[in-house]
């Protein structure tokens, strides 16, 4: 379908190494795009670049250290020729505990990795993307920034945060053909919830009203629908990707 052939786009995916990243990265690339994912490793980057079949690179990022996080665009305009036409903000962290357990320095990474950072890269790709008047910027954000989570003070107020950067940013840029959009996972299967016990997966699936969990893929198609033509219209939203558990 032509509204979602995304040749000669680039893409930039944060944590693109595994798990959800690494479905969006690889979807970008199977629908023609030119996509660059990062990793916080050299090795996580090579591994980036390998399953991604020529159709892109890998590069590192180490979102705690904010200093480096804009010049991951620098890079890619070496690596591509020009800066990203979607930035996709998925790389985050989780440091889980109650919040009178917390240590600050828990609290402080989160919201660095999670929100900063991904503040700091969209920052950097308006700029081009203004001047190009078109862009998009999908951030991946969660249903525990919107309902919360004990034993997550951290995590959600960081989701939280992106979404309310979201709406605000997307009223700034519209009028320059920019869309800002975020895509709220619920409960997906990764390499975190494949050490579950069966037990706790039937507990977390009690909750779902489609009575399983998510799959990286189920995200990485939000991603991409929200990147294409078809949601030219869509902006300051977040698309919710968790079996009905709002609704619930």
């Amino acid at each position: 379908m032509e509204d979602f052939d995304f040749s000669g786009k680039i893409v930039l995916v944060t944590g693109a190494s595994r798990g959800i990243g690494k479905e969006i990265a690889q979807k970008f690339a199977s629908l023609g795009a030119t996509v660059v994912g990062t990793a916080t490793t050299a090795e996580g980057a090579s591994k980036i670049e390998e399953s991604l079949n020529g159709k892109g690179f890998g590069l590192v990022l180490n979102a705690l250290q904010l200093d480096t996080v804009a010049q991951v665009v620098d890079q890619v305009v070496e690596k591509c020729g020009a800066a990203p036409d979607i930035l996709v903000n998925n790389a985050g962290i989780t440091r889980d505990t109650l919040f009178m357990r917390m240590k600050d320095v828990d609290f402080d990474e989160v919201i660095a990795c999670n929100l900063t950072a991904a503040v700091r890269l969209s920052k950097a790709c308006i700029g081009p993307m203004m001047k190009k008047r078109a862009g998009r910027i999908i951030s991946i954000t969660s249903v525990v920034g919107e309902t919360g989570n004990a034993g997550q003070c951290n995590y959600a107020a960081s989701k939280a945060g992106i979404i309310g950067f979201t709406r605000s940013l997307a009223q700034e840029v519209g009028s320059r053909g920019i869309t800002v959009n975020c895509v709220a996972p619920g409960f997906i299967e990764t390499d975190m919830t494949k050490v579950l016990s069966d037990e706790q997966k039937k507990a977390y699936e009690s909750r779902i009203p489609l009575r399983k969990l998510g799959q990286a893929a189920d995200i990485a198609n939000a991603v991409v629908f929200l990147a294409s033509d078809w949601a030219s219209y869509i902006t300051g939203t977040t698309l919710d990707v968790n079996g009905g558990m709002r609704c619930a």
